[in-house]
């Protein structure tokens, strides 16, 4: 039996009236998600339920269905379909970042531009993203046209290549990592609310004086408010999983420390 510990929270950010992102949390089960719906009023958080609802009862029901890469691209059959007959609203769409720990091992998939961050703690503590942008910017960067300092100031960051519920995709690309826990690892998933708001430095900075998942969460989304909140802002961050007898020998040790 494993452990993992997670903490979720999302805000609506300083210049929208509605939030449009959703999340999914299966511990578990040992799956999470992080959905950055689009399309306007009412459509937006439509597409990104349904992307949520549809991972949790595909992992739900097991089997070859619980793969993650099946459920996002089912996710998107489904936003086309609701969207067909007048759910949301037609052309809504949805990002999605998505995450399944596996014992020792976690995948992460994605489509659009939504985020997986591992950051290790430790006396040198790292963030890296490791997810792989599904975005005009990113193929900027990637084919060499800019460098990754210009992608901030660009005016074009926010055009996504991949979405679920394009009407022009009959399939979509569903970016996928695979890896093994380290034991000082946090995951963060997140919407580009946080992303675009708050840099690689200053989400490393955030995450190595956090006291606990709870406290690294909301102060993310803090400075996300604080640089201008400009969208829906949605975190989630996942400890490395935990074995049941190293959970017990921890709680061993800290009933010790109190009596003595």
């Amino acid at each position: 039996m494993q452990l993992t510990h997670y903490s979720a929270a999302t805000d609506v950010g300083l210049q929208r009236n509605n939030n449009e992102d959703c999340y999914l949390s299966m511990p578990f089960l040992g799956v999470w998600a992080v959905a950055d719906g689009m399309g306007g009023h009412a459509a937006g958080e439509v597409a990104s339920a349904i992307v949520c609802d549809t991972i949790r009862k595909q992992v739900i029901k097991g089997g070859d269905a619980s793969k993650l890469t099946s459920a996002v691209q089912l996710g998107h059959k489904e936003v086309l379909s609701a969207a067909e007959r007048g759910v949301g609203g037609a052309g809504m769409g949805s990002t999605v970042v998505a995450l399944q720990s596996l014992g020792a091992k976690y995948e992460v998939c994605w489509v659009g531009d939504s985020r997986a961050y591992s950051y290790i703690s430790g006396k040198h503590p790292s963030i890296e993203q490791i997810s792989h942008d599904h975005s005009y910017v990113q193929m900027l960067v990637d084919t060499g046209a800019i460098s990754v300092e210009e992608v901030a100031n660009h005016p074009e960051k926010n055009i996504i290549t991949q979405c679920l519920g394009s009407i022009d995709l009959d399939d979509v690309e569903v970016g996928l990592v695979e890896r093994r826990w380290k034991s000082n690892e946090w995951l963060l998933l997140c919407s580009d609310g946080l992303s675009d708001a708050v840099s690689d430095t200053q989400m490393l900075e955030i995450l190595s004086q956090a006291s606990s998942l709870e406290n690294a969460t909301s102060n993310l989304i803090r400075a996300a408010l604080n640089n201008g909140g400009r969208d829906n802002i949605t975190v989630q961050i996942i400890s490395s999983p935990t074995s049941w007898a190293q959970f017990v020998q921890n709680a061993v040790r800290t009933v010790q420390k109190i009596l003595s």
